[in-house]
């Protein structure tokens, strides 16, 4: 195959979003939240895997969560992998990390992306399907109930098990 018919051929493939993001909790097992500015809602430190420029979802995770909050930090193990349709855009693999127990020192370290953010606040797991919706709701309480009983990562379809 000649190098122009490769490109259209790859060309051609159906295209799929990638996101990143890292779950980060405070000593009373609170979720570490934040408030986008350039939508509705809430969500977790994290964002769009620059796979374009050899970028890996780990490093996504944690390059996002840098920019967002001000916390450098080695993730911890993958706990969710969510399969997200999309109506008005493609769909979007979404993969989240243990962010781990941030400590005091750590929560006083945070300080947020303006260009994007509005602020942060952490939420109790039995308050978060209030603050997030839909696939991102059931993913992060997927994902805390992989932490809590150290399962394997979960596999999830529009925030559902599967498998």
């Amino acid at each position: 195959m000649t190098t122009p018919d490769f490109a259209t051929y790859i060309a051609s493939l159906p295209r799929v979003l990638a996101g990143a993001a890292a779950l980060f909790r405070d000593a009373e097992g609170r979720v570490l939240l934040v408030e986008p500015n350039y939508r509705d809602g809430w969500a977790l430190p994290g964002g769009t895997i620059e796979s374009d420029d050899g970028e890996t979802p780990r490093q996504g995770a944690r390059r996002e969560t840098a920019e967002e909050i001000g916390l450098d930090r080695e993730l911890g193990r993958l706990l969710a992998v969510d399969w997200v349709h999309g109506t008005a855009r493609p769909p979007l693999v979404a993969y989240l990390y243990d962010g781990g127990v941030l400590s005091p020192e750590d929560i006083k370290a945070i300080r947020l992306q303006e260009e994007e953010l509005l602020s942060w606040r952490f939420v109790a797991p039995a308050d978060l399907l209030d603050h997030l919706p839909g696939a991102t709701g059931r993913r992060v309480v997927a994902a805390l109930d992989a932490l809590e009983n150290g399962s394997e990562t979960v596999e999830l379809e529009n925030g559902h098990r599967v498998g």
